[in-house]
């Protein structure tokens, strides 16, 4: 296991102005790895059990991952605070929201019972296998490690100097997050009533609101400037491109590589999740198709939805589905949904008055986030 400062992590020092890529992601990495370490000691102060239990949850946070939330957020306060404002003072903020991300991962990988995330084992298998403790075990102490990350996201984000209106726009963030994952478990237990719309619904919540566009309007309020035509801007671009990043997310739950993503194929296919890709070709397929996409379950046939997979599909049962999704023309038709998304984001970014490397930059990571193997 890691040691306590990761010192490999580390920044070589906070980027004061402007900040490449790199060099971002780098202090967020660096101001995570840094407040996990003080977590970590006074937790194993306590007990070192404690202190094992903290050491998990930070293998878990600095595990990886795109690092978009704090990236959109940067964006969205470089868009209007320009390359010259300091970024000592407000990256704790951008660093929170890795902890609050991590929190809805742990989660979420609870109730997909998920296998692994990242390339490696989730939070309920790590403790599950831990010392021969059992699933039980494993579902609990996930729970506590998610709860912890977000109220570590709080402590960090208190360390910001952040304007009052920044959590008033963190608050409705998580509250949306968390509805929509509410929204993505209810489409599972009652997957008859769902449709492309509603699936799209729990997009725009689960996905694209605290993944893209609340961040870009966090970054903006940290900024304590009042700019209401990029509010705008960055509501639509957040929503557009945030759809179309859980589109993708959508394809690569069932094509994509599972060595390239971190997460074993078919995972939707094996829970029944009524994504917006498995709805459309519902719609899209034939009586065949969807007798081969729903064999246990009725379909309704007003919109093709209904039906609910069994737990214990094998691969082969999970291979032929997503041949038969594929036949059904679905996965094109989901590509072209998030060309026009991306476009429709781009285009909202045109009249609004931000600075240019910031606007370039958000042109960047629309096509950056929307079209990636993992």
């Amino acid at each position: 296991m890691a040691n306590d400062t990761l010192q490999g992590n580390r920044h070589r020092g906070i980027p004061r102005h402007g900040a490449t890529p790199h060099s971002l992601i780098d202090a967020i990495q660096g101001t995570l790895a840094d407040f996990l370490a003080a977590q970590i000691a006074s937790l194993d102060a306590i007990d070192p059990e404690l202190g094992g239990f903290a050491r998990t949850a930070r293998d878990l946070v600095l595990a990886g991952g795109k690092r978009l939330r704090p990236v959109f957020a940067y964006w969205g306060w470089r868009g209007v605070a320009g390359d010259a404002a300091p970024l000592e003072p407000v990256l704790p903020a951008f660093a929170a929201l890795e902890l609050m991300h991590t929190f809805a991962l742990v989660h979420d990988d609870v109730m997909d019972e998920s296998d692994t995330r990242r390339g490696r084992p989730t939070a309920h298998r790590i403790f599950a296998s831990r010392n021969g403790h059992g699933e039980r075990f494993g579902t609990s102490a996930a729970i506590l490690i998610g709860d912890l990350c977000l109220v570590w996201a709080d402590q960090l984000l208190a360390r910001a100097q952040a304007p009052q209106g920044v959590r008033t726009c963190y608050d409705r963030m998580r509250v949306e997050a968390i509805a929509g994952q509410y929204l993505d478990v209810l489409g599972e237990a009652e997957p008859g009533t769902w449709s492309v719309e509603r699936a799209l619904l729990v997009a725009r919540h689960k996905t694209a609101s605290y993944t893209i566009q609340r961040p870009l309007q966090f970054g903006l309020a940290l900024s304590g400037l009042a700019h209401p035509e990029i509010d705008l801007a960055y509501g639509r671009y957040g929503l557009a491109v945030g759809e179309a990043f859980q589109l993708r997310d959508d394809l690569l739950g069932v094509f994509g590589d599972p060595a390239v993503t971190g997460k074993p194929a078919g995972d939707d296919l094996r829970t029944g999740k009524p994504t917006a890709l498995l709805m459309l070709a519902r719609r899209l397929a034939s009586p065949a198709q969807r007798e081969a996409l729903d064999p246990a379950g009725a379909v309704n046939p007003a919109d093709g939805s209904g039906g609910s997979p069994s737990p214990d599909l094998s691969p082969a049962d999970i291979a032929r589905r997503a041949q038969v999704i594929a036949e059904t023309g679905a996965p094109a038709r989901l590509e072209a949904m998030i060309q026009e998304r991306v476009a429709d984001g781009v285009a909202a970014l045109a009249g609004a008055p931000l600075h240019e490397d910031a606007r370039a930059a958000l042109i960047e990571l629309a096509v950056r986030a929307t079209h990636r193997p993992a």
